[in-house]
């Protein structure tokens, strides 16, 4: 059974904790915490690649939302875009499988 990557977010925000745009997850980065970074698809380029070079330094996930910050702000129950976010505490949601298994849209 594919994870819906949707729910899976949501369930994070609500259940867990998770700190919304690209600063933040640089600060919860280079302090080592953090699980796995969220990408929407409309995220400045340079932007995504200075994080991606800390997350592959600190050893973290990251996944790639196929959807535009809008989309992903909704999702989170937030009324304003979200180009990054970082599941620091994934509570009860399964958001850490994203990575590894196939994801249904």
């Amino acid at each position: 059974m594919a994870i819906d990557a949707n729910t899976e977010i949501r369930r994070a925000v609500d259940t867990g904790k998770v700190v919304f745009g690209q600063k933040q997850c640089q600060k919860e980065l280079l302090k080592g915490n953090g699980q796995l970074i969220i990408f929407s698809k409309n995220i400045p380029i340079i932007e995504k690649e200075k994080l991606l070079y800390l997350a592959q330094v600190e050893e973290k996930k990251t996944f790639d939302f196929e959807q535009d910050g809008l989309t992903l702000g909704s999702i989170c129950g937030k009324p304003f875009v979200i180009s990054t976010l970082m599941v620091i505490n994934k509570g009860k949601s399964k958001v850490l499988e994203l990575v590894e298994k196939e994801v249904v849209k």
